[in-house]
């Protein structure tokens, strides 16, 4: 990492130990908490409810330091994991040194890491959501020689008081600038926050979602992040949406992850991009094209569809996002730039044009051309997805599609180039297949293709025995229609779900 790179770096531990957190140590980390007068430690990692936990730690001496980042602490495995008997219940959590970062929010000077599960006999735990992640990256580097990188589009309402001041038109909160976009202070505060404890980040703008009830305004806005290796993209959502519910507390305001706020209204997706690499090289991209990888990887994410969406939408409102006309997909399907579809292709910079020199004559010197931006998008998840679980369905997917005989006749026959929402294209949408109506459907699609989430011991069966039982408790098979014209009841089902992991 070269002088500028550091500078430019918002993560403290980089700026101060002059190297990227990849490679930070123990011996760093006691470095950094000795020269910058830190305190207190956090261990924070996530179980099985997909939520992030937190223990808490004084650092009274160096020798206590150095034991905890030598062997970790050891947890109640019982109370985080549902199938782990009290009788036996120990687990250790371990840090992870490159997750490390400093507390913007505590006022004693304090250090966070993101932490991994183990047994009683130093082995990880099997169906530990992050190990389950990793399992799947592992198997996927190993089978085809290729990285998977990904990132995924943080969506989330911010609920205020009302106020009168600079009203936006309803539905009408695309890009919108202060002071219309009342809160893009907390959203600007967020990105910084984030940056600065290793999250990557595209750019962050108001969204289309804006609205108002009879005491509450709804605004919408979108944190994008930029592509890194899957397991560090899992880790910066998770971290991600604990900055901005933090910034919530302190505004004294509500910030909702939940896929739907109301009906008729846009929901908040978590759509997932991907890319294949090899050697730092995008893969995605062929003759000026989407290259027969990137084909390949699409008709596995098609392929595996229905049974993604236990993982990316696991609370009865998600099926309520997943209805025509709200720039949200119903269907299973892949296009180019289009927004009906379950998996888009966004442009990715493959034209080698002029567009930097037209608009900006007065630059002499040739500016040149940056390749490997193209990525492929699933538009279905939202934010009641379980990140690190979802992530590694996404590749192991991806694996099956590299590997399927058929993937391209697959891709082919699914490629759709208009809107399939529009009436006249009626007989193209007839003939795809639809993506699951409820939580009841969605554990229905899982249960039939577990064997693919399964093999090689990715997902321990017991992980998906769960999931098929949690789905199913909700009980909302023909929800949408039950609900339908009833309000009362769509508004208390959004009140009941408007936290989601």
């Amino acid at each position: 990492m070269n002088e500028s790179e550091v500078k430019l770096n918002p993560n403290k531990l980089v700026q101060y130990l002059n190297k990227p957190s990849g490679e930070f140590t123990r011996e760093d980390i006691i470095h950094f908490v000795e020269d910058n007068g830190i305190r207190m430690l956090n261990f924070r990692y996530v179980a099985e409810d997909g939520k992030l936990k937190t223990l808490n730690f004084v650092i009274h001496s160096k020798a206590y330091l150095e034991s905890i980042l030598a062997t970790g602490e050891r947890v109640d495995g019982s109370s985080l994991f549902s199938y782990i008997e009290a009788a036996s219940s120990d687990l250790y959590v371990i840090p992870r040194f490159k997750t490390a970062f400093v507390n913007p929010f505590e006022v004693e000077p304090t250090l966070d890491m993101l932490c991994s599960f183990y047994t009683r006999d130093g082995i990880p735990l099997e169906s530990a959501p992050e190990h389950i992640l990793r399992k799947a990256i592992t198997h996927f580097r190993k089978t085809t020689g290729l990285n998977l990188k990904a990132m995924g589009e943080l969506e989330y309402y911010v609920i205020s008081p009302r106020n009168e001041n600079y009203p936006a038109m309803d539905q009408k909160g695309y890009h919108l600038s202060q002071p219309y976009a009342k809160w893009e202070h907390l959203r600007v505060e967020a990105m910084k926050l984030i940056a600065q404890a290793g999250g990557k980040i595209k750019y962050g703008h108001s969204e289309v979602g804006n609205f108002k009830s009879q005491v509450e305004e709804y605004e919408q806005h979108e944190i994008e992040f930029l592509p890194v290796d899957i397991e560090d993209a899992a880790d910066q959502l998770v971290i991600a949406k604990w900055v901005l519910r933090m910034l919530g507390k302190k505004y004294g305001v509500n910030i909702s992850f939940a896929p739907k706020i109301t009906v008729g209204k846009a929901g908040s997706g978590l759509h997932i991009h991907m890319l294949l690499e090899k050697n730092g090289e995008n893969l995605m991209i062929e003759n000026d094209g989407l290259s027969n990888l990137a084909r390949k990887m699409i008709a596995g994410l098609l392929e595996a569809a229905g049974a993604l969406t236990a993982f990316g939408n696991t609370i009865p409102t998600s099926y309520l996002r997943l209805v025509p006309h709200q720039e949200a997909p119903t269907n299973i399907c892949w296009g180019d730039r289009n927004r009906s579809v379950l998996v888009r292709v966004p442009l990715g910079w493959i034209a080698k044009t002029s567009m930097i020199k037209d608009a900006n004559p007065q630059q002499v010197e040739a500016i040149p051309y940056i390749p490997g931006k193209q990525t492929c998008e699933l538009r279905s998840p939202d934010g009641s997805a379980d990140v690190y679980h979802l992530l590694a369905g996404i590749a192991v997917a991806v694996n099956k599609g590299l590997t399927m005989p058929d993937a391209l006749e697959v891709a082919n026959s699914l490629y759709v180039d208009v809107n399939i929402f529009d009436p006249k294209h009626k007989e193209k949408l007839a003939g795809l297949k639809h993506l699951p109506y409820s939580c009841y459907e969605s554990a229905e699609k899982l249960d039939s293709s577990r064997t693919l989430f399964e093999a090689n011991g990715i997902f321990p069966s017991g992980t998906i025995d769960r999931f098929i039982r949690q789905l199913k408790s909700f009980n909302d098979k023909d929800l949408s229609e039950k609900l339908y014209n009833k309000n009362d009841e769509i508004r208390n089902l959004v009140e009941k779900y408007l936290q989601c992991q």
